[in-house]
């Protein structure tokens, strides 16, 4: 069994640190590797994010531009053939919030709006955070329903 006192390190895997500013005998007195004067020489230097050396910065180069609305309503689209896949899927003729979650179409906190693309084949009410006026009368032309859920719940 070997003696655990014995343990050393790989070779190559420990450096000796360089230790600066410790006298010219050392190879890194005097001016610590830093060179004479300078913008970079001084202790306690340290560049900004974004500085470029007195440069006009690149982000400050650049225009400004766009706006982001804090009141936009974010909805997740679902069409009409997905909502009558789910509809024929689950044997369902109320297809609402609850069950397109628990199919994978919609995550928890998605509000849910009705798009007009494919078609309803039978009468199938559907509960939806919004419609589209196309697919809002594709579901009533086949005798189904459309019913707005509160946004907040």
């Amino acid at each position: 069994m070997e003696d655990l006192s014995k343990l050393k390190p790989a070779k190559g895997a420990v450096k000796t640190n360089k230790r600066l500013g410790r006298g010219q005998g050392s190879g890194h007195g005097g001016t610590a590797g830093k060179g004479h004067k300078g913008q970079k020489s001084a202790t306690g230097y340290n560049v900004r994010r974004g500085f470029e050396g007195g440069q006009t910065p690149l982000v400050r180069r650049l225009p400004k531009f766009g706006f982001t609305n804090p009141t936009r309503v974010a909805y997740k689209g679902i069409n009409l053939d997905a909502v009558q896949a789910l509809a024929d899927k689950a044997g369902i003729t109320v297809v609402d919030i609850e069950a397109m979650r628990s199919n994978g179409l919609v995550s928890r906190k998605d509000l849910v709006k009705v798009l007009g693309r494919g078609e309803v084949k039978g009468a199938i009410e559907v509960k939806a955070h919004a419609f589209s006026a196309a697919a809002k009368a594709a579901i009533e032309a086949k005798g189904g329903k459309t019913e707005l859920v509160d946004t907040r719940g």
